[in-house]
């Protein structure tokens, strides 16, 4: 028992840390053109609205449905999806006006650069938070898993790595693109990795004795919200910054691409 937890910590790690590959991409980039930012950014929000509801809702209403019947269940997990909208909306709302990128219409070139540079700043943050919300159950979920069933806890793992690498991507660029410093950007997407191994010492010491199932289920549904508001709000209207339209909707296209292609395999 004692080495499947050490492993199922082990699996968790690698799995979380996977999104530094994202922010390796910017580190190694010599050159972040309009095309490969606008991709980027779309990617990004392709991966997290496929997530957001195709698995992560999906696994909210199905937890509820389980606990308190279908109807109520999936009533209770809607409202969690828009709780998670209402929560990153009203933060969004928080952050002066001087700092939306939407706002930029009586500054000087220079001013507005800067400007752009601190919402994009912004756009990072946020999505480092969403991405380790998001990664915290799944490092709970893998750590569970791999303890039960090393061979289970494997695939699990793996699949989780997959999809982490273009969520590593969301946090890095942006990050890059704001401060021009690729080892902030592999900085800050090593660190929204961290919570998956986090979820996993959490479940040891302190969630397997507090954490219940209905809980999970809400918060399913309000990470789901929060991923599908940052990708509407923050990441698609950025990519477009770059005049680079289509790019940036290829990007989404592969990105939700990436997400099924990960999610057949940890099926």
């Amino acid at each position: 028992m004692n080495e499947n937890i050490l492993f199922a910590f082990l699996l968790t790690l690698l799995a979380g840390l996977s999104t530094g590959i994202g922010g390796i991409i910017a580190f190694m980039k010599k050159d972040m053109n309009a095309k490969f930012l606008s991709f980027t950014l779309g990617l990004s929000a392709g991966v997290m609205l496929y997530v957001s509801f195709v698995e992560i809702l999906v696994e909210s209403q199905e937890v509820l449905a389980n606990i308190y019947g279908s109807k109520l269940g999936n009533l209770y997990a809607i409202l969690s999806f828009f709780g998670g909208i209402l929560l990153i909306g009203l933060i969004d709302t928080l952050v002066p006006s001087t700092f939306n990128p939407h706002d930029m219409h009586s500054f000087s070139e220079k001013e507005k650069e800067d400007l752009q540079k601190k919402s994009f700043m912004r756009i990072g943050i946020f999505t480092a938070i969403a991405i380790t919300i998001h990664n915290f159950p799944e490092g709970l979920a893998t750590f569970v898993s791999a303890v039960e069933d090393p061979s289970l806890g494997i695939t699990i793992a793996f699949a989780i790595a997959i999809h982490n690498i273009p969520e590593g991507i969301a946090v890095s660029v942006p990050v890059y693109y704001a401060t021009g410093s690729k080892r902030k950007a592999l900085r800050y997407s090593f660190l929204s990795g961290l919570s998956e191994p986090l979820g996993a010492i959490a479940g040891y010491f302190l969630l397997m004795h507090f954490f219940s199932d209905n809980i999970m289920g809400f918060i399913f549904g309000i990470v789901a919200g929060i991923m599908v508001f940052i990708s509407l709000d923050e990441l698609l209207p950025a990519a477009q910054k770059f005049g680079k339209h289509h790019w940036s909707i290829y990007g989404v296209v592969a990105g939700m691409a990436i997400m099924a292609v990960s999610l057949i395999l940890l099926g």
